[in-house]
Formats: structure tokens, sequence, C-alpha cells
């Protein structure tokens, strides 16, 4: 059981440390569900009836959330042929209501108060606490890292200068940018 829990802990570390360096947006959205199902699997390993209904929680909203994310960078690659994060700034100027859907998705992918994450993740750490207290640590330190890439990843995309110079279409269409 301590071996498993060390693996779960060092996969959250790893997934949310490799979102952190990707650039390509379904990357980062793919590290991160890596992240969060090793998290999943901590509350699994915790053996108790609070770490895997945590898990269980976590697994079917991180299905969700994660969905909707590809989704929503899937509509930013139709409409910007690119998935690379450098091409993408101030997006909420132009693409107000995919800023606000893609806010709250963000927000629920790092286990924000009142989404189903947050949920799953507290009943996790709560399993955690019964267990082992390190353990514990890593699940905490990764539910910070996962604010920190969620919050950069939305930061990077809907904030800043508006970049259209950077745009290059694909050869041979006209795509509709607004």
């Amino acid at each position: 059981m301590l071996c498993a829990l060390l693996l779960g802990v060092l996969g959250v570390i790893f997934g949310s440390g490799a979102a952190l360096h990707q650039f390509d947006l379904k990357r980062i959205i793919a590290y991160s569900s890596v992240a969060h199902m090793n998290l999943a699997l901590l509350g699994l390993f915790s053996l108790n009836y609070v770490g895997i209904a945590g898990s269980v929680i976590l697994m079917v909203a991180h299905g969700l959330v994660s969905a909707a994310l590809f989704f929503l960078i899937g509509v930013l690659y139709d409409r910007f042929f690119t998935r690379l994060i450098y091409y993408f700034a101030g997006l909420a100027r132009v693409m107000p209501l995919f800023s606000i859907f893609f806010l709250f998705f963000t927000l629920a992918n790092m286990g924000f108060p009142g989404t189903f994450n947050f949920l799953g993740e507290i009943y996790i750490l709560m399993g955690l606490k019964m267990v082992n207290e390190l353990a514990l640590l890593g699940g905490v330190l990764g539910t910070l890292l996962s604010a920190t890439y969620s919050i950069w990843l939305y930061n990077k995309v809907c904030f800043g200068q508006l970049r259209l110079d950077s745009y290059v279409p694909v050869s041979g269409t006209n795509p509709q940018i607004w």
C-alpha cells in the first residue's frame, strides 16, 4: 500500500509539473488528467470509504470537465489552426462567451469550491489524512500545482495583448477569425 501511495504522489507531482512545462494546449489538459487520475489513485489506495468515494466523484467530474476543456481547445483550433499557447492572448476581448465557458471549466479543473472536482479532492484528502500524512502532503501539493497551471493557462489564453500579427492561416483557407 505504501508503494502505491508513493507512486500516486509522484504521479501527481510529475503530471502537474509536466503540465506547467507544456506549450501545446491539448498536452496541458492531458497532463492535468494524468495528475488528477493519480490523485484518484491516492484516494483508492487510502482504503477507506471517504477516499474511495472521493476517487469516484473525482473520476466522474474530471471526465466531464476534461472533455469540455478538450472541446474548447478544439474550438480554438478550428478558428486559429494551432494549439500552441504562444499564438493566443487577449481572447476575452474578441471571444467573451468562450472566455466565460473556459473560465468555468478551468476553475472546475483546478478544484474550485462549489464544483464536483472540489468535492472529490476534499474527500480524497480527508481519506488520506486517515491513512498517511505524507501522502496527504503530496496530494495537497498536487492540488496547489493544479491551481497554478490552471490559472497560468487561463491567463495566457484570455488576457494580454491580442496577437493577430502572429496568426498565419493555412494555405487555401479563408478562416473567419471573428
